[in-house]
């Protein structure tokens, strides 16, 4: 089984990437499963239904997301309706939505951090407590860990390393070269990267983030411009076992 995870989506940008590449990657590889975090695809910062609308159109089979999965609030609704969409699984009883799903045969999981990045449940003992409830579940199970901190990705890595296919650490926007199946057969990477433009800093424009860092005035940030690329992870599972087999990072421009 192949899984594609495409990193953070930022704003129209990384839409039009994943509308004109996704396809192209679905037939070259013979993808079975497309997840994406698309918490940032509308105008930067959170996801509206006409956004995840366009990217589940595209291709896309399940939308993760993290701490910005509430700054559209059109999307609320829809958390608990039909759209494959994940909020993070370790937030407080009672919040909308769902942080897993079963899509294609494949379990995935939507984790956020707690360092750096808020107040949340703990995400290894929410995780825990998943797989214990979860009797009948298929082996194959992807984790988006949605985390700040480099060393919380690694430990989350190392923590359910043997019992998931995959953790895919998402939200600090930069790829990192760390792809690898750990021992026990679980696919690791700190951070898939992002889809947006690449004259930006982390998908917003460079010149008011500069400002930002130079005044240390609140300018409102826009999302840039430009050519843009996508960052994306391939797994290639055995749906047997669970265990993965092999991970690739992808890399792909549209100008």
């Amino acid at each position: 089984m192949l899984i594609l995870a495409i990193g953070d989506i930022i704003g129209k940008p990384g839409r039009w990437a994943v509308g004109e590449l996704l396809p192209r990657l679905r037939q070259e590889y013979g993808v079975d499963l497309v997840i994406a975090n698309g918490e940032n695809a509308a105008g930067g910062i959170g996801l509206t239904p006409d956004t995840a609308q366009e990217l589940l159109a595209a291709g896309v089979d399940v939308l993760t997301s993290g701490n910005h999965i509430w700054a559209q609030k059109e999307i609320i609704p829809y958390l608990d309706g039909e759209m494959p969409i994940l909020r993070p699984l370790n937030y407080p009883p009672g919040v909308p939505g769902r942080g897993y799903i079963v899509r294609n045969g494949v379990l995935v999981v939507n984790l956020i951090g707690r360092t750096f990045i808020g107040n949340f449940d703990c995400p290894f003992r929410g995780m825990d407590q998943l797989l214990a409830e979860l009797k009948s579940r298929p082996p194959v199970i992807i984790v988006d860990f949605h985390a700040e901190a480099t060393s919380e990705k690694v430990a989350m890595g190392r923590y359910l390393e043997g019992r998931v296919s995959a953790v895919l650490g998402t939200h600090t926007h930069v790829g990192t070269i760390d792809a690898q199946v750990l021992p026990k057969g679980t696919a690791y990477v700190t951070d898939i990267g992002m889809t947006g433009p690449t004259d930006s800093i982390i998908g917003d424009d460079a010149d008011m983030v500069l400002q930002r860092f130079l005044t240390a005035l609140p300018y409102r940030l826009s999302v840039g411009t430009g050519k843009v690329m996508l960052n994306a992870i391939l797994v290639k599972v055995d749906d047997k076992s669970g265990r993965a087999i092999s991970i690739e990072r992808l890399y792909r421009e549209v100008e």
